[in-house]
This record gives structure tokens, C-alpha cells and sequence, in this order.
């Protein structure tokens, strides 16, 4: 069930089998897990608690559903086994919604709710199945039982109206672009602030971490327990984990990267063999790489991934096998303009800028900067003196860089409308 609109009723996938990518079961769908959102707005589902075969139920979130049909739920990727636990915004729709009484104009309960993909891998809550009984029949003996299936709205015992609980404020934070989410984590009192973070998932959190002043950063990450500040970091672009780690005590920021899965933590701690102010220091480790015999209509299914920033998109890079970050031989660079106007067969690298030379990791912020504004770039390739291609850096990372180490601060103290014309 791929196609937008489609309702999946979440009592049909109660008990089906989960697949990863190689056709194998991990375990058993066993209920799934929303957040609300204010006034008539639709909960948005989170993800999937599952049971694996130890008996343990774990949280596989929604980006990792690839495919729903009526036999099995296929995910990608790779999944958290640690045991789940919800938090106190987090609701469960089989465990907490079903048999539910809700207010109608005679005995009434839920018995399925149905939810529907909106985005690509995002999900709401859409339709609530109701039952009703019609009364006692003449003879004595229950009534006649009706359902219908109306909109989530329409139950108004499931709408949560605007306040300003923790609950409340995750939920409208559960819209807000990262910028305004950080505005909203910096404005609040810290004792409410502390709810809020305890309360929002890892995800929203790392992006709005992103987005605030470093000693914010710093003071935010020092209050989460080393299990939860590990996830949180995880979730992090790997070069402004990189950047947090660096202002942290040496035995915290190694406590922190030794709970990190082991993929993320070696990401991070490449970048920290670099300078901060050097585009080994400011650089992603996961650009857009492909093989030699790559075609443009591959480049472009690349460019179009959900997880890409715009500038990460804008160009793809050329390398000998292994193709990720440290990568074979670089070959080269195309911009994604290129490829929008070249037949979808031509290879990639019969294509490429000649003129691009790519930078050095040790190249200072003042060269990154020349080389951005001569070349009118929003990426830049980073090569070792092995010409193996080892990240990228984004002009964003270098406008970071290249302000005032208080702009977030600034930023954060402004009208909200002015904030949020500003960043977008």
C-alpha cells in the first residue's frame, strides 16, 4: 500500500510479520505509536512497536516502513533493538484507543482507527470506526449494534484543545519547521523547557539543537541522560555533532561516543581529526556518491532521496569503488542542472566540470569561502592526499562558520515572524 490516500486500518496490521530488506521476519506488528496535535490537526503516527521473537517490543520508526500489504510490513534500513518505552506525549492506538467509550448520543466505543500516508513516509491518523448500540430490544436482550467510520476531527473527545501543558507544546512543535522549534525550546522557562525536551522524540530534538546558540547546545545536551544525549547526537548532521562534541569535556564527549552506534560515532570522530575552521572540520561525510558507471537517470533518483538537504542534492560526485566516504579513486563532480538537461542513459561521468578542483581537508575557512563565491557553489568535494573523496562541505556549513559566534543568540531574541522570514 504505497499509494498516498490509502487507508490502512491498524487492526488489519495488528499481528502481521515484519520484513527487513532481505525478506526476513524480525517480528510481529504489535501496536502503533502516535502524537497529538492541536485542535483538529490529525495525529501524526510516529512508528510501529514490534515484537521480535525474544519476546522484547522495540520502536521501529515510520521512516523505516517501506511497504504495508495485506500479509507483511516491509521496513529498510537498520532498526533499534533496545527495548521500547513510551514517553508521556506518546500514545498507543491499539492499546489506548480501542474499546475506548466516547461521548455520543448513545453507548458508543471505538473499535479501528485507520491511518494514511500524507508525504513520502509520513503518516496520520485519518478515520475513527465506531460501535453503537441502539438500546435494549423488546425481548430484554441487547440492542441492535451499528458502526460507522467518521474523520478524527469529528470525535471530539480524541481532539486535544490548544493549552500550553508539555503535552500541548509538543504537539504544536510537531509542525514547526527546526528554526522555530529551537526559538520556541529557547523562549520557554527551564523548567518547562526540561518537560519539553524529555517529552519530544530524538529526531525534532536533534534538528532544533541544530538550530540553537552553542552554549544552549551544550547546556541542553548536559541535562539529557548519557543514553538519551548519545541518541540525540546520533540523529545530529555528523559535522554539528562533531562541532558539539569538540565543546564538551574530553571524558564526557568519549562517554557520548562510545554509547553512539558505532557507524555514527565513526563518522563524528573522522571529523574530529580536523581542525573546526578547516573543510575537514566543516564537512559532511555523506554526500552524494556514485560508480563510474552510473547513469543520469541514476543521479537523479539519488538527488531525489528525502534525507538529502537542497545543497547536498545540487551535485553528485564520481568515485571508484567504495562509493561512500572514504571512497576509491575521485573522479569528478557534476551539478544537478547538468543532468536535468542530459538524456537519462548518458553516464555520469562523461559529463563531469573539468574546471572544479576539489578542496583539501586542511584548506582554512578563508580559502572554503574564496573557493565557494569564485565558483558560485552551494557544495564543494573535500579530497585527501590519497584522492580518495572523504565529505563534502555546504555553504551553510561555512555561513556557520563565517558569523558571529552569538548570530544563533540573536536570531533567537527576535520577533518570531522576523525569525521566520529570515531563515526561510
Amino acid at each position: 500500500m504505497n499509494a498516498k490516500d490509502t487507508q490502512v486500518f491498524i487492526s488489519r496490521i495488528i499481528g502481521l510479520p515484519i520484513v527487513d530488506a532481505a525478506g526476513d521476519q524480525v517480528g510481529r506488528v504489535k501496536d502503533v505509536v502516535y502524537h497529538l496535535r492541536v485542535n483538529t490537526l490529525a495525529p501524526r503516527v510516529r512508528g510501529l512497536v514490534v515484537e521480535l521473537f525474544a519476546r522484547q517490543r522495540i520502536f521501529v520508526p515510520m521512516i523505516r516502513v517501506h511497504n504495508i500489504s495485506a500479509n507483511q510490513v516491509a521496513i529498510l534500513g537498520q532498526v533499534d533493538t533496545r527495548r521500547f518505552t513510551k514517553r508521556d506525549t506518546e500514545y498507543l492506538v491499539a492499546a489506548d484507543l480501542f474499546d475506548r467509550a466516547v461521548s455520543r448520543d448513545r453507548p458508543t466505543r471505538i473499535f479501528d482507527v485507520s491511518m494514511v500516508q500524507v508525504r513520502n513516509r509520513e503518516w496520520e491518523l485519518r478515520s475513527v470506526a465506531l460501535r453503537s448500540k441502539s438500546g435494549v430490544s423488546r425481548f430484554g436482550f441487547g440492542g441492535r449494534s451499528t458502526t460507522e467510520v467518521v474523520r478524527w476531527s469529528e470525535v471530539s473527545d480524541l481532539v486535544m484543545l490548544k493549552g500550553r501543558t508539555a503535552a500541548h507544546i509538543v504537539a504544536e512543535l510537531s509542525d514547526m519547521k527546526p528554526a522555530d522549534v529551537a526559538k520556541e525550546l529557547h523562549d520557554l522557562d527551564p523548567e518547562r523547557r526540561a518537560a519539553v525536551v524529555a517529552a519530544l522524540d530524538d529526531e525534532t530534538l536533534a534538528e532544533a539543537l541544530e538550530e540553537l546558540p552553542e552554549d544552549e547546545q551544550i547546556e541542553l545536551i548536559s541535562a539529557l541522560d548519557t543514553e538519551r544525549a548519545a541518541d540525540v547526537l546520533g540523529e545530529m548532521d555528523p559535522d554539528d555533532a562533531a562541532d558539539l562534541i569538540r565543546d564538551l569535556p574530553s571524558d564526557v564527549a568519549e562517554d557520548l561516543l562510545q554509547r553512539m552506534e558505532p557507524d555514527e560515532a565513526s563518522d563524528v570522530r573522522r571529523l574530529l581529526l580536523y581542525e573546526e575552521f578547516t573543510a575537514g572540520g566543516m564537512m559532511t561525510p555523506e554526500p552524494v556518491i556514485l560508480d563510474t558507471d552510473a547513469t543520469v537517470a541514476d543521479a537523479l533518483a539519488r538527488c531525489r532521496e528525502e534525507y538529502l538537504t537542497p545543497a547536498l542534492a545540487s551535485m553528485v560526485f564520481v568515485c571508484r569503488p567504495p562509493v561512500e566516504t572514504p571512497s576509491g579513486r575521485y573522479i569528478g563532480a557534476c551539478h544537478v542542472q547538468q543532468l536535468l538537461r542530459a538524456a537519462p542513459t548518458l553516464l555520469v561521468a562523461t559529463m563531469l566540470d573539468d574546471s572544479l578542483e576539489p578542496l583539501s581537508p586542511s584548506s582554512p575557512l578563508a580559502q572554503v569561502s574564496r573557493f565557494f563565491a569564485t565558483y558560485n557553489l552551494v557544495v564543494a568535494p573535500v579530497v585527501n592526499d590519497r584522492g580518495q573523496l572523504i565529505g563534502a562541505v555546504t555553504v551553510d556549513d561555512v555561513l556557520d562558520h563565517m558569523l558571529p559566534d552569538d548570530w544563533r543568540g540573536e536570531h533567537m531574541d527576535e520577533p518570531a515572524a522576523e525569525v521566520s522570514n529570515a531563515a526561510y
